[in-house]
């Protein structure tokens, strides 16, 4: 009876994860997909864990955490190593490939590290959502399917135990916050392009997901209100606490002229009476804005530990 507890918990297949969203029609099999409903499960359950909490709590950090956080490290050190080649372009700095080709080539070293040994047959598959998330090497462009990429490579490593239960605040506080610190650096540095951008009618050029967990961190805050998110001094106070405000002061770094102006739908949210309007409203738009819409979800990839297969029920 001792052999069972020592063996791995997956008798799995892993497998390269693939395109399977080719044409509109194929939307249908995207969204009745375990794929899907694990990724939203996964987005949903991270969302209840921040709920209240500020980024500078206290929360357990595991190993595996502080492993992933020495990959992203790793990742921000070779941008240091990589610096922007002059161009006559202003955007999307080809700098970017010399980067991104190093990241294809070590992703399955990078992702070795974080997964036991009794695991190693998924470096692969795990790898190549690690490689999606960090924006388009031919095009030089970054938005939020790259970002979804992160968060099936997040939730990959759920499905294979690394990550456990416990670690949900520590997975976003932590493991994401410095992915989002990475990709602003990437964004700046090789000033790329926002991909699939909707311009002003988009929630945001790059991001989407620190809107959601970063509202859910606001729910019920005793004094701070979805109006005040557009006072630059209450940003700049509580920035270091709030994903969301986090968000916030990035944007107005990085875009000049009236926040109503080049940030509409933030602006009209900041209208909204709650947080946990605000919350519930955004994960509605990012279901319907990111993830039912074809130009976004036709490069998501699908294997074995994400299945294109229907929800089993």
């Amino acid at each position: 009876g001792t052999s069972e507890e020592v063996a791995p918990p997956l008798q799995q297949n892993f497998m390269i994860p693939k395109k399977e969203i080719n044409m509109v029609s194929d939307m249908a099999k995207w969204k009745r997909s375990q794929a899907y409903a694990d990724y939203m499960g996964f987005i949903l359950t991270l969302n209840e864990g921040v709920r209240g909490k500020k980024l500078t709590c206290e929360y357990k950090v595991s190993e595996p955490i502080e492993k992933l956080v020495a990959l992203l490290n790793t990742l921000d050190r070779w941008i240091d190593e990589t610096p922007p080649v002059d161009q006559p372009s202003r955007f999307g700095n080809k700098a970017f490939r010399t980067w991104y080709a190093k990241l294809d080539q070590e992703a399955e070293k990078l992702v070795a590290t974080v997964i036991p040994k009794h695991l190693a047959d998924a470096a692969p598959e795990v790898a190549v959502y690690l490689k999606e998330s960090v924006g388009n090497s031919t095009r030089i462009d970054y938005g939020t399917g790259h970002e979804a990429a992160f968060a099936a490579f997040l939730c990959c490593l759920c499905k294979i135990g690394v990550l456990r239960v416990d670690d949900q605040m520590a997975i976003v506080f932590k493991v994401f916050n410095r992915y989002l610190e990475v990709m602003r650096k990437l964004q700046k540095t090789y000033r790329m392009e926002p991909a699939g951008s909707q311009g002003v009618w988009g929630l945001d050029d790059f991001q989407f997901l620190p809107f959601i967990w970063g509202s859910s961190q606001l729910i019920d805050h005793p004094n701070l209100e979805p109006r005040h998110f557009v006072d630059e001094k209450v940003v700049n106070e509580n920035h270091k606490d709030f994903m969301f405000l986090e968000c916030i002061l990035f944007i107005t770094e990085m875009k000049t002229g009236p926040f109503a102006e080049h940030s509409n739908q933030l602006w009209n949210i900041s209208a909204v009476p709650s947080w946990s309007k605000v919350n519930q409203g955004l994960i509605r738009m990012y279901k319907a804005e990111c993830l039912e819409k074809f130009p976004v979800i036709q490069h998501f990839k699908f294997g074995s530990l994400l299945p294109i297969q229907p929800v089993m029920s």
